[in-house]
């Protein structure tokens, strides 16, 4: 199977070269988009949006980076099928491990791809990867370049500057949630830095973080704490957001960047929530 995976995949990147080489400068001219959904299932109408937003039907390919995920080609061939189902197939897994970083052929693929999919997994194992690389540079560069960037779970994780990693430094048992509302506590890390003034959370609502948004807020005070439910999605337009999918988006902000700690435990006042349903559009930033 691994073998058959090789040989398809060298196939896909002699079809990135030919795209490459009849597509250089497609994207030129505009900052992309970001389509940063929270995780589950992708309902069709989500995926006939994505391909809307990045423009794919009027030609040039699409890349799914699968690094976050235990199973990286599973994960790619999930997204292939649904973007098969609504009638797009240029779409093709570029798989990268330390030893091809450098790869000029993966990274012009990456680079010049209309649209580029993240997967979900642990967004700390594609960072641990990509932090620093000649990869980050390329994905930068397509997004700078106008190509759409799109992530599910860990992969919208990582769209935040401020990457919350879901380790808690004082309670080093994994909950899907956290118990308290405490300094310290959230661990964070640099992400992709696509979004700059806003922290990402995602299985929002199901999984009921929201003591860990809030952590989050009153930790990076000037940060705007954006939590998207699972089968739910931001579109991201330069400062401009729609809610898309299924369910609902929580904004959390903390204009007044204030905080304070008594007997360890965070307080604070004039914090504000929005909560968001499909359609609806909001600011990005506070």
């Amino acid at each position: 199977m691994l073998k058959k995976n090789s040989f398809l995949f060298s196939i896909v990147l002699i079809i990135l070269c030919i795209a490459f080489n009849n597509t250089v400068g497609q994207n030129k001219g505009k900052q992309g988009k970001l389509f940063i959904i929270g995780g589950g299932h992708k309902p069709a109408s989500m995926i006939n949006k994505m391909i809307d937003a990045a423009g794919l039907h009027s030609g040039g390919y699409a890349v799914v980076l699968p690094m976050s995920s235990e199973e990286p080609w599973p994960s790619t061939i999930d997204i292939q099928e649904q973007f098969a189902e609504a009638g797009f197939k240029r779409i093709y897994g570029v798989m990268f491990k330390k030893s091809d970083l450098s790869d000029k052929t993966k990274l012009d693929s990456v680079a010049n791809a209309k649209f580029i999919f993240i997967s979900g997994g642990d967004q700390s194992r594609f960072m641990d990867l990509v932090a620093g690389s000649k990869l980050e540079t390329a994905i930068h560069t397509a997004f700078e370049n106008g190509t759409t960037i799109a992530g599910t779970s860990a992969g919208a994780a990582m769209m935040s500057e401020i990457m919350i990693t879901g380790n808690q430094l004082k309670d080093t048992a994994y909950n899907a949630t956290f118990k308290t509302i405490v300094p310290d506590n959230i661990e964070t890390r640099k992400g992709l830095g696509l979004i700059k003034n806003a922290i990402i959370d995602q299985h929002f609502v199901i999984r009921s973080r929201h003591n860990r948004l809030l952590s989050a807020i009153l930790q990076y005070p000037d940060m705007q704490g954006i939590g998207i439910d699972e089968s739910t999605a931001i579109l991201v337009d330069g400062g401009n957001v729609e809610v898309v999918g299924l369910s609902q988006v929580l904004v959390f902000s903390n204009p007044g960047n204030t905080q304070k700690v008594v007997n360890g435990k965070y307080g604070a006042r004039g914090l504000t929530l929005d909560i968001y349903l499909p359609g609806e559009k909001f600011k990005l930033g506070k």
